[in-house]
């Protein structure tokens, strides 16, 4: 992992929540728990190391519970931990802004270029 460049809070979160998985599976989590096959039907691009990588990390931050259920066949299912529950408003509103950015792009004229 990358050496850390600053104390500041706002880069351990985008540590734990940028690329291109993380707040998507926080968001396909938000309507209850999951098992693994369905987190990968929800996000079928996604490798299945991927989606291990991606689900180790947040459950190391606290954000995401892995459930390990007794028998056969095994079952592990996730879902959001008190910590996750409170970033779904925040990614809802991060989708919100970026509708309204594009609403706005579609809406003004094309800007010419000047030679």
């Amino acid at each position: 992992m990358k050496d850390v460049v600053s104390d500041c809070a706002i880069e351990s979160v985008m540590r734990v929540l940028s690329g291109r998985w993380p707040t998507l599976l926080l968001y396909y989590l938000k309507d209850g728990s999951k098992r693994f096959g369905e987190l990968r039907r929800d996000n079928p691009t996604v490798s299945h190391r991927m989606l291990t990588l991606e689900l180790r990390k947040l459950e190391a931050a606290g954000i995401v519970r892995r459930i390990d259920h007794e028998g056969y066949p095994r079952r592990v299912d996730y879902t959001l931990t008190p910590a996750g529950f409170r970033l779904v408003p925040l990614i809802d509103a991060l989708g919100d802004w970026w509708e309204e950015i594009e609403a706005g792009r579609e809406s003004e004229p094309a800007l010419s270029r000047v030679a």
